[in-house]
């Protein structure tokens, strides 16, 4: 959602005239996309003017205004019979009408968008009212395996849709001196706190190295060092905590993101940065760490992520490697699976005899996308 940002102050304002008052209008658009994918598309049935529609969708969980996308696969009247027509459709809304613009595109086998259209202006949209294009795309096009576009016999359309929402208007008057706040500089000195060790109040022992900290502000960002702080505990009493399970410099790291919300090198230890995460129950630094390894997943490091992800319960990563796993793709002329390349690996080998558990629910995503070379696999798997 676009934020109404500040006015600039008449100080920073190109020279010229300058007003008694003023006034800033921002027009709020809210932006969000959508994707349905429709399998075994060449095998629709409806006749002209019969529909598909998608499942409900909305720009998130507190937004009324309920969107789908509808189809006509063999076009919306006889005009257009030999076309795709596609519509965006206002299910529900708790206003008497909304404007948006959208744009409709298909993914081709690269994920990439391919044969856009726009409306050209925001439409006025009723519930129950819907705008589109009559004539999206010619069925003989969009059929031919040339171009691309039904890969594995799957249409996948995407839709990019902006709602304009009420207007606001900021208004007020020149002064001769205008106050400057300064920035927020409270994550920069809380660091210093814990760079310079100063004012400390316990002591944090890593593979025999000493640490100075401050239990007010671990007990505040961690529920593990609260309890540690808040009971009668070993830890309490002498203000001193031993900590052997994780490495000096990633101790280091997740101090600096307990004191400053910022983990600088997180890229390159994020693997062990995010079971330090899970221990301490930092889960903002969790989610983090698995973003980072998300987008560093490979076909070799794939099964050792999922592994990891389990491990931690880190759940977003865990459905990120499965569906890396999963990914069906089209090289050249020929069609291709994660799946093949990562079952080769030393890492997925190791999963077999390890994690069975892992080998039987990325066989069962494998499963539901009916691929056909994992029929053979498929009847030796055991069921966990």
């Amino acid at each position: 959602m676009s934020r109404v940002p500040s006015p600039p102050p008449p100080a920073e304002m190109s020279s010229g005239p300058v007003a008694e008052s003023w006034c800033y209008t921002q027009i709020k658009v809210v932006k969000f996309s959508y994707m349905w994918t429709i399998n075994n598309f060449s095998f629709c049935r409806e006749e002209m003017g019969e529909v598909i529609k998608s499942s409900t969708f909305s720009s998130g969980a507190n937004d009324k205004l309920k969107w789908c996308l509808r189809v006509n696969p063999k076009g919306l009247d006889e005009e257009s019979k030999d076309y795709l027509s596609l519509y965006l459709l206002l299910v529900s809304c708790p206003k008497a009408e909304v404007r948006a613009k959208f744009k409709f595109s298909i993914l081709n086998a690269k994920g990439e968008e391919t044969k856009a259209m726009e409306s050209q202006r925001a439409y006025r949209f009723v519930q129950g009212k819907d705008w589109g294009f009559k004539k999206f795309i010619r069925r003989d096009f969009l059929l031919d395996e040339a171009n691309g576009l039904l890969p594995d016999d799957k249409l996948t359309l995407f839709c990019e849709v902006s709602v304009v929402q009420d207007s606001v208007n900021i208004s007020g008057q020149n002064t001769m001196n205008m106050v400057k706040v300064p920035d927020c500089r409270l994550a920069d000195e809380l660091g210093g706190l814990w760079e310079n060790s100063r004012f400390t109040d316990c002591s944090l022992c890593v593979a025999g190295q000493e640490f100075q900290a401050h239990k007010a502000i671990l007990a505040a960002r961690s529920p593990v060092f609260s309890a540690m702080f808040e009971h009668e505990m070993e830890e309490s009493k002498k203000n001193r905590v031993e900590i052997n399970d994780v490495e000096p410099e990633v101790f280091k790291e997740m101090m600096c993101f307990i004191y400053t919300d910022k983990a600088p090198n997180l890229d390159k230890m994020a693997d062990d940065l995010l079971a330090a995460a899970d221990k301490y129950a930092l889960e903002r630094l969790k989610v983090m760490c698995e973003d980072a390894l998300c987008t560093s997943l490979s076909v070799e490091n794939a099964a050792e992520i999922l592994i990891l992800a389990d491990l931690h319960s880190a759940d977003q990563l865990k459905t990120q490697a499965v569906d890396f796993i999963n990914y069906f793709y089209r090289k050249y002329s020929t069609f291709n699976h994660h799946a093949a390349e990562v079952m080769e690996t030393a890492g997925w080998k190791s999963m077999v005899a390890s994690h069975p558990h892992l080998v039987a629910e990325a066989y069962r995503s494998l499963a539901s996308a009916q691929c056909p070379f994992l029929g053979p696999p498929r009847k030796r798997l055991k069921q966990s």
